[in-house]
């Protein structure tokens, strides 16, 4: 019934796959706005191919450079592991660990579908002073 109502909402379904944080003081609706893709995103990086060394250097200088070009949110493609065979989803595991380390990030969440799905978040970040 939930389904075929006005009030269903895909983006707030969870598949087990998703990734969704938020940091304390952040309120819940925030993060709902976040995973239903309702703040523009300024920019994006591929991670696709990256060694977990690389991806990391790569996460710090863009989440660096978008703070300093005062970007509200940015989507980060992680992929979905595929090619990782037996270990699963390498670079989505450390993606999802680096994030909630930082400070200058307030939010985390799988993106829609259209935006890379389980394979991408969206990550809202701090504004700078």
């Amino acid at each position: 019934a939930d389904m075929v109502s006005d009030y269903f909402e895909p983006a707030d379904l969870e598949t087990g796959e998703e990734l969704y944080y938020r940091r304390e003081g952040v309120q819940q609706a925030v993060l709902r706005k976040l995973r239903r893709g309702q703040f523009q995103v300024g920019g994006a990086l591929d991670l696709h191919g990256m060694t977990v060394a690389a991806a990391k250097e790569a996460l710090a200088g863009f989440l660096h450079n978008a703070r300093r070009d005062r970007l509200n949110c940015v989507r980060i493609i992680h992929g979905k592991g595929k090619g990782s065979r037996h270990r699963g989803p390498v670079l989505k595991q450390k993606v999802n660990h680096w994030l909630r380390q930082r400070d200058d990030v307030l939010a985390f969440c799988s993106a829609r579908s259209m935006d890379g799905g389980t394979g991408a978040v969206y990550a809202l970040l701090r504004r700078q002073l």
